[in-house]
């Protein structure tokens, strides 16, 4: 009985979370914000921004990431690989942090706006190349909880700012109340330091590799990956798997954009990917996480207190994210994207219906009510959409694509994060808590979109992939719209049908 974890376990654990430290950039850049909507230093030094400007602030940095999403994230990961990419994202982003740190004077806003937008070009980099790079190292039975650290990453990155902001706002002296914002900011030069030094030290992911025609690399990389040095013969079959996947798929086409819109097989796999990104930021989670300190004021509390529970509440997320890393290879990705749904529209209903009934704060029971039902939105996202969106996203699309796939898939998150950005704080400011009825809304469509026509990719590998899309189109045969290939699909899919009833014991 084997009672440590084996050479190649032990592995493939450091190596996510490394790359979740990535993630913590990202979660970071988002979560300070969040604390700076309520700093009065930084609310003198942006010249007292209104709603709608406090809105753009938050929505143009999705205008950065779209456009990174589009022209810049996949052609780094396709070109550079995933963890040269993370690392020019992480720069990037740095540099944003940099203008935003910088910004005085009458030009304040205008600086926050472009450190924004540069910040969101890096960070839908780093968003994307660590999930990639966490999903292709990742053996089938453990790919979901693997990508999910991806996600605990980016929640500790948000956990942390909030707590660094609330550290910040009891800084009293005149330096620290109008200056202390910026070393918040500034903070995320840490761990993007140690994520820069240390990616040239791991290696590159055996798919990308044989889509290089690196084959000498990428078996290097699968011994050390799986940690099979003193039995090297043991990597064959998942090698040799991967390797006809690719040359398959590079045989029949080319990885262009064009492809993902005209063949039916991957046209199938797009839309999902793209809806389920676009649904996870309209479901509400861009508001809690951008306002959460203006939400909680908002239902009485004192801005210290606002601080300390945004803290909390992130920091809870870590937990509940943990807890979905251990779940979802067993209950599934559809079973935890419809209990998080169903959970976040209940919190969703609550909180719009209860300062309706009690308004203007009168009722502290009812605000508490609602504050504890925010925690619980946090859960139901934390198991759901938060790390779903990722690791559904990463795990459909063939080799040859699947940068380029998961870039337009997060490109459309991007566009629901713009919208409910710029939404929210105006919804607020001029409807109140029927804002949170409109999410409530798209949560409920969402369960249903998400019950009829997202099937379970649990358990399968990345190279069967192409059977069960297939088969949605379909029927009971493989088929691949007007391409011409279905046989060749056919006898990939019996292949790799065939290979995992031989190697089921042990080869992932």
């Amino acid at each position: 009985m084997r009672f440590f974890p084996s050479r190649g376990t032990r592995r493939l654990g450091s190596l996510s979370v490394f790359f979740a430290l990535g993630s913590f950039v990202w979660g970071y850049n988002i979560g300070i914000i969040a604390t700076l909507y309520v700093n009065s230093g930084w609310i003198k030094a942006l010249h007292k921004p209104n709603a709608a400007q406090k809105g753009l602030i938050t929505a143009i940095y999705y205008l950065g990431t779209w456009l990174s999403y589009v022209f810049l994230s996949h052609p780094l990961s396709d070109r550079l690989g995933r963890r040269y990419a993370g690392m020019v994202g992480a720069v990037v982003s740095c540099i944003g942090g940099a203008v935003q740190t910088g910004a005085h004077g009458e030009t304040a806003f205008a600086m926050m706006i472009i450190g924004r937008i540069i910040s969101g070009l890096g960070n839908a980099v780093i968003s994307t190349s660590v999930p990639l790079y966490q999903s292709e190292i990742a053996p089938a039975r453990r790919r979901g909880g693997v990508v999910v650290l991806n996600h605990i990453g980016m929640v500790s990155g948000l956990a942390v700012a909030f707590w660094v902001g609330y550290g910040v706002s009891h800084w009293t002296t005149k330096t620290g109340i109008f200056e202390g914002w910026r070393l918040s900011i500034a903070i995320q030069f840490i761990p993007a330091l140690f994520f820069v030094i240390g990616l040239p030290f791991v290696p590159d992911t055996p798919r990308w590799l044989l889509e290089k025609n690196r084959p000498e690399d990428a078996h290097k990389a699968l011994i050390y990956l799986r940690g099979a040095e003193d039995s090297p013969e043991d990597i064959e079959p998942e090698l040799q798997e991967i390797k006809a996947n690719v040359e398959f798929h590079n045989s029949i086409t080319e990885a262009s954009w064009f492809t993902l819109f005209t063949d039916s097989d991957l046209r199938a796999r797009l839309w999902r990917g793209a809806l389920l990104q676009f649904m996870a930021q309209m479901c509400g989670a861009t508001a809690i996480k951008y306002y959460l300190p203006t939400v909680f004021l908002a239902l009485g509390l004192s801005k210290d207190l606002s601080l300390m529970a945004s803290g909390i509440e992130s920091t809870l997320k870590i937990g509940c994210t943990i807890i979905e890393m251990l779940i979802i290879d067993k209950l599934g990705r559809k079973k935890t994207l419809l209990l998080g749904t169903a959970i976040m529209s209940l919190s969703m209903i609550v909180n719009g219906s209860l300062p309706l009934a009690y308004p203007n704060n009168k009722n502290h029971a009812s605000d508490y009510t609602c504050i504890v039902f925010i925690f619980f939105f946090s859960f139901g996202y934390s198991i759901g959409f938060g790390p779903n969106a990722w690791v559904y996203g990463t795990e459909i699309f063939p080799t040859y694509i699947r940068a380029k796939g998961i870039n337009i898939c997060a490109s459309a998150g991007a566009i629901g994060s713009i919208v409910v950005g710029q939404f929210f704080p105006v919804g607020i400011q001029n409807i109140g808590s029927k804002t949170y009825f409109v999410f409530f809304c798209i949560n409920i469509s969402a369960m249903v979109i998400i019950l009829i026509w997202y099937p379970e990719t649990k358990g399968k590998t990345l190279e069967e992939m192409d059977g069960l899309f297939g088969k949605l189109i379909g029927g009971s045969d493989v088929e691949r719209g007007d391409n011409g290939h279905k046989g060749q699909d056919e006898g990939e899919e019996g292949a790799v049908e065939q290979h995992a009833v031989e190697v089921d014991a042990g080869k992932r």
